[in-house]
């Protein structure tokens, strides 16, 4: 295990607080709940001696803080593919592809991006979930966030919590929708399928803004920004509002076809297996510099696909 020491003083102002308090205030790159953990451990020592994170401080004492390393991650590495959008020594941004589970479980130990990127970058076994900040379902394509460092990934899953972490993604759903709007919706595991969520009074707070890019025949493209982010949102969302995304198989009906549809958009509809959703873009501030990160990802071919002939199948009326 590697271990990083560092040393400093508590400020005066600080000064009747609880110690791990004083702490998070005092080590920004980590989180709070890891300090209190250190604290327990007895990684952190103020004036030489181990203190309890209830201890009040008094200002001027001198805290030691040795940051343990730790392998939070037991997956193993294997080599894979992957798409970096961005990469530096602090985070990296994969997109995505179809078909890709997020991390190891039951029926899927292997072959995760979880697998991949501790095969790219080794270090990433010491933190949790290999750094990954957030997941996307399995078929759903595009941008993941993932931390490199202790600190990086402390400074995304705040930045994610505070929301100033932009999300948007691309979707086609059945219906044709008038206009843009907002759904908001609270979402919960579902009562009877455990596999699935549903929109429940005694669910968490989950907001999804939307708005119309082109209109189809029986379809909509439509732009989406996730406020919240809870497990299929914008699935759960969308299908609430009787306009399930265009192959979800899970909260979707049957197909939607319009009058007179051809053999090649039938065919193109029949043969999308997945929900038509893609992580397009993410707005973010750089966890290190602060600098503006604005990073794209184009829609995978079979969505690409998708939408041509949606859309040659609108133009020939």
């Amino acid at each position: 295990m590697d271990t990083e020491k560092q040393q400093k003083t508590v400020p005066d102002g600080l000064a009747g607080l609880r110690l791990d308090q004083a702490l998070a205030q005092m080590f920004p790159d980590y989180s709070r709940s890891r300090l209190k953990a250190w604290l327990i451990e007895g990684a952190v020592l103020v004036d030489g001696e181990k203190r309890r994170p209830k201890d009040r401080v008094d200002g001027g004492e001198e805290v030691e803080l040795n940051a343990v390393a730790e392998v939070a991650v037991r997956s193993e590495p294997e080599p894979m593919l992957l798409d970096i959008v961005f990469e530096d020594e602090a985070m990296l941004v994969i997109n995505k592809q179809a078909g890709l589970v997020v991390h190891p479980g039951a029926g899927n130990p292997t072959g995760t991006l979880m697998n991949g990127l501790l095969h790219h970058a080794p270090s990433l076994e010491q933190l949790p979930r290999a750094g990954i900040i957030h997941r996307l379902d399995k078929d759903t394509t595009g941008l993941m966030l993932v931390g490199k460092t202790l600190p990086a990934h402390t400074a995304l899953v705040r930045a994610l919590a505070e929301r100033d972490v932009s999300r948007h993604y691309l979707a086609v759903c059945n219906g044709v929708l008038t206009g843009g709007g907002k759904i908001e919706e609270p979402i919960a595991r579902h009562p009877v399928d455990r596999t699935k969520m549903s929109i429940r009074e005694d669910g968490r707070p989950a907001v999804t803004h939307f708005t119309v890019r082109e209109r189809f025949r029986a379809h909509t493209l439509v732009d989406v920004k996730l406020e919240t982010g809870r497990t299929h949102q914008i699935r759960v969302h969308f299908a609430h509002r009787r306009h399930a995304l265009v192959g979800d198989a899970t909260y979707g009906g049957r197909l939607a076809l319009p009058a007179g549809a051809t053999a090649e958009l039938i065919e193109a509809l029949r043969r999308f297996k997945r929900q038509a959703l893609h992580a397009a873009r993410l707005n973010l501030p750089h966890p290190t510099s602060g600098a503006e990160l604005d990073l794209e990802a184009p829609p995978p071919d079979d969505l690409a696909t998708l939408i041509g002939v949606l859309r040659d199948d609108n133009n020939e009326r």
